[in-house]
Parts: structure tokens; sequence; C-alpha cells
């Protein structure tokens, strides 16, 4: 068996397209256990996940986690399961129809725009396959991750080139490494949360809740706290708010490990004890609402909250399909196409005539 992929049929004369591939982490395909399993096995045995001794960790991971956490997460999604299915799942669909809709605007209608999750369906490699099968030949790869972490950007990346190290005929790649500081990011939730109190009037204080990450990974140099606390400061410049009247915080830990701090539940638990009435929360790590958002925050926070004094706590939705975000995600897109213009340098019908002169087989 061949240890390369099969290349799609070439044909003289044919364009060569660019593809525009957004990642996103993924989902189970159903809010059960037996469909959390293979997910969770995928995704926690991915070393830039789990930094643990293989050996130990798959001791761990078979013998005690993938027999008790599957039922327990099947709940947890089965809470924030949509008619439509996954809600991480519609929102990256849903995102990357107007980021197709938004390049085709500007004259980019033969662009092709797809989508692919790291963990679950639809994979990276069944997605590349497919565009290249398309004609494509030159990828713009774009991790949904607005902040760069090892365990998030790179795993998605790293997913893109085990694709290209099975292919024999290699695409060109351009990657977007992070925008977390991207101004039309930055304007994008600035403006949603602007909405948001428009309609609600503003809380006593703004909690600015990202993913964690274990804090060895700081020290080993990842950005990711850095550019989580960037993020956290031009939102708040954006806002106008002063230092006093925002939080930043990291949720989601697992293990017993340290992770970055202040814990997202520790710090609602204590600002409610310290009579902070009403707090927003916003999640600027998420693009688009998932179960680290729908449930995690805006059912256990919020409980955390309201049982430790605080009187009104609201969740702020990520930007989803917000039409601002779609335009930044675009403009990042073409800030990467620079350069990499459609290559049609003659027909079709004159390109094959030559290749056919020169001994080409048709």
């Amino acid at each position: 068996m061949s240890r390369y992929l099969p290349e799609p049929p070439f044909k003289h004369g044919s364009t060569a397209r660019t593809g525009v591939l957004l990642i996103n982490l993924g989902t189970p395909e159903a809010p059960t256990a037996k469909a959390l399993r293979p997910y969770l096995k995928e995704f926690l045995s991915d070393t830039r996940v789990i930094e643990i001794p293989r050996a130990i960790w798959w001791l761990i991971l078979n013998g005690i986690i993938l027999n008790t956490r599957p039922r327990k997460s099947a709940e947890k999604y089965a809470s924030i399961w949509q008619n439509d299915g996954s809600p991480l799942l519609a929102n990256t669909r849903a995102q990357t129809t107007l980021l197709r809709e938004r390049l085709a605007a500007t004259g980019r209608k033969d662009l092709v725009v797809d989508f692919a999750m790291r963990y679950g369906n639809p994979s990276v490699e069944s997605v590349m396959t497919k565009m290249r099968e398309q004609g494509v030949d030159r990828f713009v790869v774009v991790p949904l991750y607005p902040q760069y972490a090892g365990s998030s950007s790179a795993t998605a990346l790293d997913a893109v080139f085990r694709v290209l190290m099975k292919s024999r005929n290699m695409s060109d790649v351009r990657t977007v490494r992070h925008f977390h500081d991207d101004p039309g990011y930055i304007a994008a939730l600035a403006e949603s949360i602007r909405r948001h109190w428009q309609a609600n009037g503003r809380p006593d204080k703004l909690l600015m809740s990202f993913h964690g990450v274990p804090r060895f990974t700081l020290d080993q140099g990842d950005p990711y706290h850095c550019e989580c606390l960037k993020t956290g400061r031009l939102l708040a410049e954006a806002l106008e708010l002063t230092q006093d009247q925002y939080v930043v915080s990291f949720q989601s830990r697992f293990g017993r490990a340290e992770w970055l701090k202040p814990y997202t539940a520790e710090t609602v638990k204590a600002l409610g004890k310290a009579g902070v009435a009403t707090l927003d929360v916003v999640c600027p790590g998420f693009v688009g609402d998932c179960l680290e958002t729908l449930e995690e925050i805006a059912m256990e926070v919020r409980q955390d909250f309201l049982e430790s004094g605080g009187k009104q706590f609201r969740y702020i939705p990520c930007l989803n399909q917000d039409s601002l975000f779609a335009d930044a995600l675009a403009n990042i897109v073409e800030n990467q196409l620079g350069g990499w213009s459609e290559r049609v340098s003659s027909s079709p019908e004159s390109t094959l005539k030559r290749a056919v002169e020169l001994g080409a087989r048709q």
C-alpha cells in the first residue's frame, strides 16, 4: 500500500485554485456516551494537548478517563444540543458561509472556502482531499483560535502538515497563526458588548474568561497567556473601561496541575462575596458558542456567582454569525492572499494543445 494519499486526476489546461480552510476544535457526533468516547480518545491522545509521558497517560486515559468521563460529558452536551446538532458545528458552518460570501463580494468568486474539525468530523484530511479534488493546490489555513496556543492553534496546523506529509504533490500553504490583536476582531468584540449593554444596561463588572492551559506551558515559552492579556487590554481600551471595571480569568481547568490563574469559577465566587451585584461575562477566546461557553459559563459559572451573593449574571454570546466578525475574518484572509492571484495565463484549450504537442498524454 502506498504511503501517499491518492492524487486527484490531473488535466492539462485546468485552472489551479486557491482554498481557504477554517479549522475549529471539533465536536462529538451526538450527545451520548457512545459518541463521546471516540471523540475524547482522539482529543486526549494528542501529545500537544496532554504533555504527560505516554505510557503513564495511556493507562490513565484508557483505564480511568474513557470509562468515566464520556457519560458525564454527554450529559453536559445534551444540555446545550440544538435541533440542528452541535452549536459549535452550526456556528462554524455559518461562519464559513459568511466568509465565502464576503470574499466573493470582493471579486474572489473562484476561491474554495470550507471548514474542518481538528477532532471528529469533518476531519482535516477529508476536507483537504475534497478541496484538492476541486482543483485547489494552494491553501490559506485559519485556525479559529484568536490567541495562539500549542494545544489549539499548533495542533490544528499539525493536522494540515500531516496531510502534506502524505501528499506526493504538495500544495502551497499559508497559515494564520493568531489574530488576538487584529483591529477588526477587537472592534467586533467591542461592538457586540456595546449592543448588549444598550439593551440590558452596564454591569458592575465585566469578566473576560479565556480557556485555560497548564501553567507550565507559559514557562516553556507558549505565548497564550500574554496574548489573552493583550486581547483583554485592547478590548477594555475599546470599551473605555478602567482597570477596576473588568477582570481577566481562565476557565476549563482539567486535572490537578496548576493552570493559568485566576480561575474563572473562583473569581466569580470572590466577586459575588465582595458585593458585585451585576456581572457580565464574555469569552473572547471563542469565536463561536460551544460547550465551554453555553454550559460551563452560562450554567455552571452562573450558579457559582448567584450562590456566592451575586444578584444578576449575564452571559454575552460569542461573535458567532456577527457581521463585523465576518468582515474581520475576510480581511485577515485577504491579507494572506496577497500576491496569490488566480493563474490563468491562457485558455484551457490552448494549454492542452501545447501540452499534447510536447508529448503529454491527454
